[in-house]
């Protein structure tokens, strides 16, 4: 009752203070008022310009697909792909035509070397040039199906000093400044390779078109093998798996190469040359696990069967490497890859795990190219750490590599059994249909238990957009039947 009465004490000398101002009020007491009001004003003030900024544009439903009609379902590409440039103005995704290829070649080697650019060059589609230091013997053309040649410009006034290199890498590293100075028209991108370089085309437009083309962006990758990176840098976007330097980028490129190549003239490669020019521009490598160095000897197996969670863009050096498939031309090997890819080019290697429970079975499908049959209960965490069957670049070493590894194992009951992809087919018009044959090498001791000799996996065709959303692996799903 006490404690009633003063409340109601505090309540009517407040109303006092209010009522009667004749009453004395101390300095301090108006500034500690003030302070409260202000603070109070700031606070309401913020929160009403919160809640105005989160509420004022409808929000993005993440409902399922089925629950989406077709207007809503094309708004939603249009927001997330119609792009505005610095003047406002919206402009189209990028495309195959916004590319120009420059391709680093000899002419003593390029008849051998072409095979590979065959493989990926689309004639009156893709653009570019394959840059040689002198015509080709006789000066005969070269074939249609080859990318056409320029001769590249004289390069004997520049400094070499590397000398465990060849001069010809600053020849190679003026390819994008010569090729800038064509002055072609509709180019947003220059693809920069080596004539060994194999490109999946629709994976590279995927990867470069996530990024703003006005801006500045020099994308590749790595080397596999540690000591490549330790001798040459990390911060390299490696010319034999490709990099993609945008056109604002090349524009302040050619104004600064030829003085880079002269300032660095003790580096061994064409892209340690340009990325040391992007060091005194200030634009780091913007890295994308599809391009591949390939800077390892030995199965390439191992690699290519746990690729990591990007689209397949580049591989390079696989003259250096055993054939992807066993028994084939690494040639014939490529192409059969490629009859996948093509079926699904956004899925080719991408890799994904099931379990059969009724039998304790394991499977890792790298799709388009290999499955691996466990006859056990395997963890995803081990599923995805890349088998060793292949040795470092320089020193033919079990590593380090930029990634982890682990070892096949001798006990045949808990090494996987190995599939190769033997077909891939479209069925009943959307689904895709891959089968993978048993692989048995006549050294290898088999487990009994397996008796499975060939399964097919089917799916759906891997929309290229998943790769600007995609996070785990469970957007790859499929399905797989022995």
């Amino acid at each position: 009752m006490s404690s009633s009465r003063e409340t109601m004490l505090d309540l009517l000398k407040t109303w006092k203070f209010l009522v009667w101002p004749t009453i004395t009020i101390k300095p301090i007491d108006l500034l500690v008022l003030l302070l409260k009001t202000i603070l109070a004003i700031f606070i309401v003030s913020s929160v009403s310009l919160f809640l105005y900024f989160a509420f004022s544009r409808q929000p993005l439903s993440l409902s399922s697909p089925a629950a989406c009609n077709n207007n809503s379902v094309r708004t939603f590409y249009q927001q997330k792909f119609i792009t505005e440039n610095n003047s406002g103005q919206a402009y189209e995704r990028t495309n195959l035509s916004h590319i120009l290829f420059g391709i680093g070649g000899s002419a003593k080697t390029w008849n051998q070397r072409n095979r590979y650019s065959e493989l990926w060059w689309r004639p009156n589609v893709t653009r570019g040039f394959v840059w040689l230091d002198e015509k080709p013997p006789n000066d005969e053309s070269l074939p249609p199906t080859s990318p056409p040649y320029k001769i590249s410009q004289d390069t004997s006034r520049f400094k070499y000093t590397s000398w465990y290199g060849s001069r010809s890498a600053v020849r190679m590293a003026r390819i994008v400044k010569e090729s800038f100075e064509l002055g072609l028209d509709n180019v947003r991108w220059f693809v920069m390779g080596d004539d060994d370089t194999v490109f999946f085309l629709e994976n590279l437009v995927t990867v470069l078109d996530k990024y703003d083309h006005n801006q500045m962006y020099y994308i590749g990758g790595n080397s596999e093998s540690v000591e490549q990176d330790v001798i040459h840098s990390y911060n390299m976007a490696y010319g034999g798996g490709g990099f993609a330097i945008s056109y604002p980028l090349a524009a302040e490129l050619v104004k600064v190469l030829d003085g880079c190549i002269d300032r660095y003239a003790s580096f061994y490669g064409s892209d340690q040359k340009v990325q040391g020019c992007m060091s005194g521009i200030g634009i780091p490598a913007t890295k994308e696990l599809g391009f591949h160095q390939v800077d390892i000897r030995g199965n390439p197996y191992g690699l290519l069967a746990a690729h990591p969670l990007a689209p397949l863009v580049s591989l390079h050096h696989l003259d250096y490497v055993q054939s992807i498939f066993p028994g084939m031309t690494q040639i014939d090997s490529l192409k059969k890859l490629i009859t996948a890819y093509e079926k699904d080019p956004s899925r080719v290697l991408q890799q994904s795990f099931c379990y059969d429970l009724k039998h304790n079975w394991t499977v890792s499908v790298s799709w388009g190219y290999t499955l691996q049959l466990y006859p056990s209960l395997v963890t995803a965490k081990k599923l995805e750490t890349t088998l060793l069957t292949f040795q470092s670049w320089r020193t033919w070493k079990n590593g380090p590599f930029t990634f982890n590894t682990r070892s096949i194992g001798n006990d045949p009951c808990e090494r996987p059994v190995i599939y190769f992809l033997d077909r891939a087919q479209r069925v009943n018009g959307y689904r895709i249909l891959t089968t993978y044959t048993r692989h048995v090498e006549e050294s290898t001791e088999e487990c009994n238990r397996l008796a499975v000799k060939f399964v097919n996996v089917s799916n759906g065709r891997l929309n290229p957009a998943i790769w600007r959303m995609v996070s785990n692996s469970h957007s790859l799903s499929l399905c797989v039947n022995f």
